[in-house]
């Protein structure tokens, strides 16, 4: 048996085959985004090293940062204890990990009744992708 077979078949999976994964800074601790992954992108994401998603709109893989340049290279990759979710403490290389252009893309905060930017972009979209994605 492959060694990283071995590993996600430890994941709770959900109905789709999917599970949450939380990209956090791991030097700050800062979250940076939820994405999803299957049972193929967790092993690749062990094997590679870097984080590797499943697309729900687009229904395929996602290397974060195959068209941006903003790849997360993984430093520690951990499960809850109910193995339901998958926290994947990453290096964020060029620092934006949102498509919009942010740091994070926990951007919005709920203040007097209303959500709230928090955090600038950083670079527009359109210059990392060419159009708005």
């Amino acid at each position: 048996m492959h060694e990283t077979t071995a590993l996600t078949r430890r994941i709770n999976w959900n109905e789709q085959g999917l599970v949450p994964a939380i990209a956090q800074d791991w030097r700050s601790g800062e979250v940076l985004m939820l994405a999803w992954m299957n049972e193929q992108a967790l092993a690749l994401t062990i094997e590679e090293g870097r984080a590797v998603y499943w697309s729900r709109s687009r229904a395929k893989l996602w290397r974060k940062g195959e068209r941006s340049g903003h790849v997360q290279r993984l430093h520690e990759l951990r499960i809850d204890c109910d193995a339901d979710t998958v926290l994947l403490r990453v290096e964020q290389v060029g620092g934006i990990a949102c498509h919009t252009g942010r740091r994070s893309c926990f951007f919005l905060q709920l203040e007097d009744g209303d959500w709230r930017t928090t955090d600038a972009v950083l670079k527009a979209p359109e210059a990392i992708y060419g159009k708005t994605p």
